[in-house]
């Protein structure tokens, strides 16, 4: 028998104020991400293939087609945003559950583990339940308003991060995987286009960067990662494939630069591609 008139010890009442935040800040993700019509993860099964820079690009692209859009940097341990879009200071206002994103001259809402880090070298040594923590406050505690798209960012693999954004975003429209041509880099993807399987969340399809580019001198075209890795990776397990983003300096050096070469070098290969993407993304979501 539970003694009902008893006082409640120390422990116990933590434990059920514990209970009673986790509760209120579920329902937080739940309102936020409601207030958005489409949520995409963009992953990858290995780094250095050019996820974030295709992410950035991406949510460049989607408003400059007068979408509203969010970008949320899942990178806790190298979180990278405030580089691509070249956010030196970060002005970020609000209260504990409530803070308000960092906007871009385009309006984009940006959020990162960057913006909350004291210095720009500082480490985040952190183990899974603290980085699930954190990701619900990302979602939850941001205030993210009414956009078209939010668009996420993740750290290469199948981690605690995608892991929690898979699970705790409803109406998730699914995830965009990007690869290289590369074996190495198409044998890490095929993992995570199995984990997406796993969870049951949509892989809307595999794009392919650093694919062959045409040389400007002599016209031929060149294959630095070989080609067709991300296509035959794509068609294998029977997601759709996006498409291929040649090589590109004018995109490595713009992302090195904190810009975008969808903005910077609109009618550049690897700037023309991304949009004929991004209208293929466009067009599966909003359907």
């Amino acid at each position: 028998m539970v003694d009902k008139d008893r006082e409640l010890t120390e422990e116990e009442k933590e434990q059920i104020e514990a209970t009673r935040r986790r509760v209120m800040l579920a329902n937080r993700i739940n309102e936020r991400m409601g207030a958005i019509k489409h949520k995409i993860i963009i992953a990858s099964g290995k780094g250095g293939v050019g996820k974030s820079s295709f992410a950035v690009n991406l949510a460049k692209v989607l408003a400059a087609h007068k979408r509203k859009v969010g970008f949320l940097d899942g990178d806790i341990h190298g979180p990278s945003a405030d580089k691509f879009f070249g956010i030196k200071e970060p002005q970020l206002s609000g209260e504990a559950e409530s803070i308000n994103p960092q906007v871009t001259e385009d309006g984009i809402r940006v959020m990162s583990m960057a913006f909350l880090l004291g210095e720009a070298d500082s480490a985040v040594i952190w183990r899974g339940p603290l980085k699930m923590q954190m990701i619900d406050s990302l979602l939850g505690d941001v205030n993210w308003g009414e956009l078209d798209y939010l668009v996420i960012d993740t750290p290469p693999g199948t981690g605690d991060e995608i892991l929690s954004l898979a699970q705790r975003i409803k109406n998730l429209d699914g995830i965009v995987m990007i690869t290289t041509p590369q074996s190495a880099a198409v044998a890490s993807a095929v993992k995570t286009i199995s984990f997406a399987k796993s969870m049951k969340t949509l892989l809307i399809g595999v794009v392919e960067n650093m694919g062959p580019f045409r040389c400007p001198d002599c016209g031929r075209e060149i294959k630095l990662f070989g080609a067709g890795g991300g296509e035959q990776a794509a068609k294998s397990y029977g997601v759709p494939f996006l498409g291929s983003i040649p090589f590109d300096e004018l995109m490595e050096g713009d992302s090195e630069a904190g810009l975008a070469v969808v903005v910077e070098h609109p009618h550049a290969p690897s700037a023309v591609q991304i949009n004929r993407i991004a209208e293929k993304i466009m067009g599966l979501v909003e359907r």
